[in-house]
């Protein structure tokens, strides 16, 4: 059963850091300025303040639902008319990057497509972390490298809160990014990851496209009820459009939870519930883990091991930290990111059989 909102009024006392103040207290919160426009000191607003209240790690901060001040005389441009996030209180207009053409034709009545663009391998990436070390390997091992991000569900829906997806556009590691259904905010709105990594394929001219939630992957501690299941939708996805697909795996030597230490259950989940064959790339530098992803990985997937650049990354100036964790704490964990990436224009077209 859904608990109900909790909404309360506000005053912004501080645009940078955003700060608003509930009750005569100050609280860290955040606002999708795309959606619901600039946030000045003075203004009044209502906050979601569900994350903090509850102490939540990544989503510790209260989110801004509706400026009263300035957001109630908004006017969309243009004519979009597809919603994203419908039938909610934020549901707004996009104009879909997915291709206008039947899927008869592209299909070609096989279940796979054909016509040029289909070698665009994809690295199915299990949660935000992977995203900037596996971008950053990717480059080093193919200059000019025109690769893309598509973020999907599992993690953050709004394109424009990670600071990782900003600094790597602004060093040029990614050429675009695409908000998959649910999520939304990006250069680019798709309905589908489907959707996105067709249309990065083809109209939107990518040599290769990383895929996966955005920051603070939600989670049960259940086997099937967290976020990471998005790394199988997405998988999927890739491998139903002909394209050549890798699984970056989630390791780490560090995690305070047994689950997921040395290989997550994550990883093992989607491992075994894949319909079809991947690439998994191994670090090299690890080979008790290659011997324990070798095991889940059986016969219908391809393990591939490289050298991950672990000083390279670290003289890199990207994040460095995961989860409360530096890279010296948790080396592995980037291993696997960095590995993934330096393999992702060397896998064979179709993946893993």
């Amino acid at each position: 059963m859904s608990g109900r909102l909790k909404l309360r009024r506000g005053i912004v006392v501080g645009a940078d850091p955003l700060t608003v103040e509930v009750g005569g207290e100050r609280r860290r919160a955040w606002a999708d300025e795309s959606l619901l426009g600039e946030m000045r000191k003075g203004d009044e607003v209502v906050v979601n303040v569900a994350a903090l209240d509850l102490g939540l790690g990544s989503g510790g901060f209260d989110v801004v639902h509706v400026n009263l001040t300035r957001g109630l005389d908004a006017n969309p441009v243009g004519d979009a008319h597809v919603m994203k996030l419908n039938y909610t209180s934020l549901q707004h207009p996009v104009s879909p990057v997915e291709l206008p053409v039947r899927l008869s034709n592209r299909m070609g009545g096989k279940g796979a497509p054909e016509g040029e663009g289909r070698a665009m391998p994809v690295l199915v990436l299990p949660l935000h972390g992977h995203l900037a070390p596996a971008a950053w390997a990717a480059a080093q091992a193919s200059l000019g490298l025109k690769l893309g991000y598509v973020q999907t569900a599992g993690g953050a829906l709004p394109g424009s809160l990670s600071r990782d997806v900003a600094e790597l556009r602004e060093r040029g590691l990614l050429c675009d990014h695409v908000t998959a259904a649910p999520a939304h905010g990006g250069e680019h709105e798709a309905l589908s990851a489907a959707g996105a990594l067709d249309a990065a394929a083809d109209a939107l001219g990518w040599d290769a496209a990383l895929v996966g939630p955005g920051p603070g992957i939600i989670g049960s501690d259940t086997r099937l009820g967290h976020g990471g299941m998005a790394a199988l939708d997405n998988a999927h996805a890739a491998l139903s459009l002909g394209l050549s697909t890798l699984l970056s795996p989630r390791l780490s030597e560090s995690d305070p939870r047994d689950r997921h230490r040395d290989v997550s259950h994550h990883t093992l989940t989607v491992l075994e519930m894949l319909l079809g064959g991947v690439t998994v790339p191994v670090p090299s530098t690890h080979p008790d883990i290659a011997a324990k992803l070798t095991e889940a990985a059986g016969e219908r997937h391809k393990l591939t091991k490289a050298s991950p650049d672990l000083s390279g990354y670290m003289a890199s100036g990207l994040p460095v930290r995961t989860m409360g964790r530096s890279i010296e704490d948790d080396a592995l964990f980037f291993a696997a990111a960095l590995a993934a990436g330096s393999l992702l224009t060397a896998s064979p077209a179709g993946g893993a059989g």
